[in-house]
């Protein structure tokens, strides 16, 4: 599940709104024009309410480019989200809007748990065995998760934004604290040994005579 939970305020909504991500339909559920969803919210029951309307993301080719959706019904099939909307009353319906991404308004005091704003994590630093070793340069929204680009020294890494690698963001302090996977920030002695193994032996085929 997506850890962030925005991007730029709209200029256009009300002070105090920002349009918040928070699912993707991923593709098309029966006959009756329902959607399995991706969540990116730990409040679907309330977000996904009767009547909840949304903002799309689509391409600009897509028919959907532009409109919103209203929904007529959420709910859990099998163990998966599954949701239903107005107009969208068949499969072949359904399937103009895979791979579409959810926008909805909310107020920017509400918070979800274990979510932030793109804006509350730029610029923390990022800390790894007590030691401070970047700093947070921008967020990255990405279908299968969120990224949060470091800049450490004269390098920007990709991080997976995910609570395994990212266990603790704590915005008071100005700090995330990250467990890296080995070779994420660093490169594995093992990479670097097999490099000199392979420089050597573009060496030696070089040095060797010829027939």
């Amino acid at each position: 599940m997506s850890r962030t939970t925005d991007v730029v305020p709209k200029e256009e909504a009300q002070q105090g709104k920002n349009q918040l991500r928070v699912g993707r339909l991923v593709k098309a559920h029966g006959l009756k024009g329902a959607l399995k969803l991706e969540l990116y919210t730990d409040n679907p029951e309330r977000r996904f309410t009767q009547g909840a309307e949304f903002t799309l993301q689509v391409p600009e080719a897509s028919p959907w480019h532009g409109k919103n959706v209203v929904v007529r019904e959420y709910r859990v099939m099998n163990g998966n989200p599954v949701v239903f909307f107005d107009d969208v009353d068949d499969r072949e319906a359904a399937e103009t809007l895979v791979r579409a991404i959810l926008w909805i308004d909310q107020d920017n005091d509400e918070v979800e748990d274990n979510a932030w704003f793109d804006h509350q994590l730029v610029g923390l630093d990022v800390v790894r065995d007590d030691v401070v070793v970047g700093r947070v340069m921008r967020v990255e929204h990405f279908p299968a998760q969120d990224l949060l680009i470091i800049k450490t020294g004269e390098q920007e890494i990709m991080v997976p934004f995910v609570e395994a690698i990212v266990p603790t963001v704590d915005v008071a302090a100005g700090r995330v604290i990250v467990t890296p996977p080995a070779g994420l920030f660093e490169e594995l002695p093992d990479a670097a040994r097999a490099d000199s193994d392979d420089d050597a032996s573009d060496e030696s085929a070089a040095d060797a005579p010829s027939d």
